[in-house]
């Protein structure tokens, strides 16, 4: 009889003869698959398979049958393999040969190798659009016309180029003369073309340069900046890609060695007495006389020869070669919706927001994206970090970790109760429907199988320490069945947990949920994200969602913009049935998600608890706060002419003063995205004027006199940032002159002491970029928390703002449990109080305004 126990002899006996130690690894699974089959057909199934010839077993050992997946999900991934094996067949006999062809997999095989095509062809499109930018392909066609025009009408526009051109033609001897001619034109027409386009994209980048404009007041602008964006945007072209202007931004300029270090001196003056004040000065002055210069003189030959002088060392050596955490220390994170949860469906939530984020990623590589710009302006930014928004991952390494970033990816990683999960996104070259997503979501919530030894946590070695992370990677995740999880993983679109916690503002005590909301997208369990990821996705029980985003290959203004586009397609564009269900048809034949198998030892196990335990204590150390501040908002602010941001800010001072006593170094956050490849910037926000503003007010002095100083305060900041977004900040040059001082080998006492400096109030404002995509209006409940990030400094406070519309600024606080002087609760009581307080010094009839309508506050 040939039972099951003869057949897996038979496949043992098959590994033996090939000459390898492997094992058939969940051999069993295959006889569940097919039970009603011919044992030949089950052995051609296995061969078939991906388990054959992969699975490994050590040289001393007897192998065994093991069965370590969920049958189902095994069943339907098994099928599918041997099904694609066998869309191509034919056996001999003595009647001949038999051909058999599947063709449904090989319809499937062509309709996605037709998507691929297409993706091509677009690609190829958009480099010849973005090449001749900011000139158009069909204008090649006018030159030559025209050139051949004037050759018609007996004129030479070439003054004796084109006969040039006719003389050195290799074909000159099998064509006519005329024909030469005509040829010797069109070469003519076409450099003629590539100069002018080579002439348009230098005046636009001479254009772009142009950055005065920025430092007038708003309605008082000059003729000359008039004049200058009518031409920046006759140059601009009709209808740009997202990366039509990278080649026309112009490149972050070093700044004077001696400004760097004035600004410098005057942003720490308020921060030391005199005789610290003066040590500085000295310290300075050394360094500028005999290191200073030297250095400089590198970095101008580094600005020469690279596009950006400041970005990839600020990649490598503030993210990149960070040996600690990324979870809390570097990742941050979005929140959903304040007031609404469009779906309480978990499955259906999922669904519409996996189909947004690959609509926008479809976005992204059409470059059908407007290419982003200064708000009210036609000033373009650098799109360059959008290159590496999808199916890219931070790989650990043991020095420094490297991103990786694929060209396409078909899928994403699930996580779910211990286990993950690859999920195909696409069938036959088309997106799946939302309603499909959400049935396939929904296999994976109803999969009752457990998770595999040590795979529940598994994802904590991505929250730990990275070294341990790299050496684990390298040893057990390089070959085998746990590469190619571990592939699974790395490569997808994304990653998604779907959490069995039921998160947002809700309940008795909706404050203390809304604090409990972003620790879980923070740092959730250590273990249910996968914080490698560019970004992972976390949906809820009860339907919210957010995301959490690794820093290390764009800023928050990417991110945001980003979710911004997610958020508004989940709910205006794609919506929900009336019971809550993901809209259009399914596809029942529809493959289930494939569960990924992994085989950990005990070697791995124990590093997954020693990285948990890092991140544990780590996560167990932030405290979060976060509230909406409904009072006013930038509509109020805007009506007295002052910046919204500068008024935050010098409320964050005030508030810090009243919490501390004292004034600290403060960073906040600016963009250099006016420049080519440009990230960020520093604004010291705590400069000598809001410090004379903050002591006056707290001195009780005269209100006019305070305010004179509060306004004087406002345009410092505003100035600061203008500074700073235009290349000429403070913080990045001297990182890189510290950076080309360790390349050198030699130190300089004056950097080592500014790099060390801590921030212990790091702020940042999330952009709202987009708000044409939400009706503020008539559905003002549609108000995003913005987002935010842990601490900088161990006893310092981080500081995340989004002005949302006109009536509301959400704030999102944070700082460590660990240090006994701060307290995120208390902090953020100050900083409501500053608003109110900055305010009723401003507009004396506030104060009255809100006693007369006290639910304003409520």
């Amino acid at each position: 009889m040939y039972d099951v126990k003869t057949e897996v002899n038979l496949m043992e006996a098959e590994e033996q003869n090939r000459g390898n130690k492997k094992e058939a690894l969940s051999v069993c699974s295959l006889f569940e698959c097919y039970p009603d089959k011919s044992p030949k057909f089950r052995t051609r199934a296995y061969r078939a398979s991906p388990l054959y010839n992969k699975a490994k077993v050590k040289n001393d050992a007897t192998p065994k049958i093991h069965v370590t997946e969920s049958p189902s999900i095994f069943k339907s991934s098994v099928m599918a393999e041997a099904h694609q094996a066998v869309a191509f067949q034919f056996t001999i006999s003595p009647e001949g040969i038999n051909l058999h062809l599947s063709y449904q997999a090989l319809n499937q095989i062509y309709l996605s190798g037709l998507r691929s095509w297409k993706k091509r062809i677009s690609r190829i499109k958009n480099r010849i659009i973005k090449g001749v930018y900011p000139a158009s392909p069909s204008s090649w066609l006018f030159v030559a016309v025209a050139i051949l025009a004037t050759m018609y009408m007996q004129s030479d526009p070439s003054m004796g180029l084109i006969a040039k051109i006719r003389e050195h033609l290799p074909l000159s001897l099998s064509l006519s003369t005329q024909g030469q001619t005509m040829l010797s034109a069109l070469l003519f027409s076409t450099l003629l073309w590539l100069s002018l386009i080579l002439a348009l994209r230098f005046c636009l980048k001479l254009l772009l340069s142009y950055h005065r404009w920025m430092f007038e007041q708003h309605g008082c602008i000059s003729t000359k900046t008039k004049v200058w964006a009518t031409l920046v945007r006759l140059l601009s072209g009709s209808k740009p890609l997202l990366y039509s202007y990278q080649t026309s931004l112009p490149h972050l300029p070093v700044p004077p060695i001696k400004d760097t270090l004035e600004k410098y001196l005057e942003s720490v003056k308020p921060l030391h007495d005199a005789a610290g004040f003066q040590r500085m000065k000295r310290l300075a002055a050394e360094f500028e006389k005999s290191l200073g210069n030297r250095l400089q003189r590198y970095l101008k030959l580094k600005a020469l020869w690279a596009t950006n002088y400041v970005s990839d060392w600020w990649e490598e050596y503030v993210y990149l070669r960070s040996r600690s955490p990324i979870m809390v220390n570097s990742n941050y994170y979005g929140m959903d919706f304040l007031f609404v949860t469009p779906t309480a469906s978990q499955a259906a939530r999922a669904g519409n927001t996996i189909t947004a984020l690959f609509l926008y990623r479809r976005k992204v590589n059409r470059e059908e994206l407007n290419p982003s710009r200064i708000p009210g302006t036609v000033i373009p930014l650098c799109a360059a970090q959008c290159e590496r928004m999808f199916n890219t991952t931070r790989t650990p390494g043991e020095e420094t970790d490297v991103l990786q970033h694929w060209q396409d990816s078909e899928f994403v990683a699930v996580y779910h109760r211990g286990r993950f999960f690859r999920l195909w996104v696409y069938r036959a070259g088309r997106l799946l429907s939302p309603r499909e997503i959400q049935y396939q979501i929904q296999r994976i919530l109803d999969d009752p199988s457990p998770p595999s030894p040590g795979e529940e946590k598994l994802g904590a070695l991505t929250a730990g320490n990275r070294t341990p992370w790299a050496q684990v990677r390298k040893q057990f995740f390089s070959s085998g069945v746990n590469k190619r999880s571990l592939d699974c993983i790395e490569k997808a679109a994304f990653f998604v947990t779907l959490d069995d916690q039921e998160e947002g503002m809700m309940g008795e005590d909706p404050s203390v949920n809304l604090d409990r909301y972003a620790k879980s997208l923070l740092h959730g369990k250590c273990y249910d994200r996968w914080f490698d990821k560019s970004f992972s996705v976390v949906v809820y029980k009860n339907g919210k969602n957010g995301l959490n985003a690794e820093h290390s290959w764009a800023d928050a203004p990417i991110v945001s913009h980003l979710w911004e586009f997610t958020l508004a397609t989940d709910t205006f564009h794609l919506g929900y049935t009336p019971d809550g269900n993901c809209k259009g048809e399914i596809e029942r034949s529809l493959l289930p998600p494939q569960r990924l198998s992994w085989d950990i030892p005990l070697e791995v196990q124990t590093q997954v608890s020693e990285s948990l335990a890092v991140a544990q204590a780590l996560a167990d150390d932030v405290d979060c706060h976060v509230f909406p501040f409904r009072e006013f908002g930038k509509g109020r602010i805007k009506k007295m002419k002052i910046s919204p941001d500068s008024f935050v800010q010098l409320a964050l001072q005030l508030a810090y003063h009243r919490d501390k006593g004292t004034f600290c170094l403060t960073y906040e956050a600016s963009m250099t995205r006016l420049f080519r490849e440009g990230r960020t910037e520093t604004v010291r926000s705590c400069s000598n004027e809001s410090c004379a503003f903050v002591l006056a007010l707290e001195a009780g002095e005269d209100r006019e006199h305070c305010r004179k100083l509060f306004r004087k305060a406002s345009e410092k900041h505003q100035n600061l940032y203008r500074l700073a977004m235009t290349g000429s900040g403070i913080d990045r040059h001297l990182f890189c002159l510290y950076v080309v001082s360790k390349y050198l080998g030699v130190e300089s006492p004056f950097l080592k002491e500014v790099l060390s400096e801590p921030w212990r109030l790091s702020t940042s404002q999330t952009p709202v970029q987009q708000m044409e995509l939400f009706d503020l209006v008539n559905h003002p409940e549609f108000i995003s928390l913005g987002g935010g990030f842990g601490p900088v400094a161990d006893d310092g406070y981080g500081v995340s703002y989004i002005i949302m519309g006109e009536e509301m600024i959400n704030f999102h606080v944070s700082c460590k449990r660990s240090c006994t002087e701060t307290d995120s609760h208390k902090f953020g009581s100050q900083i409501s109080q500053a608003m109110m307080d900055l305010m009723s010094l401003l507009s004396p009839g506030f104060k009255e305004a809100t006693k007369a309508n006290p639910a304003k506050q409520s």
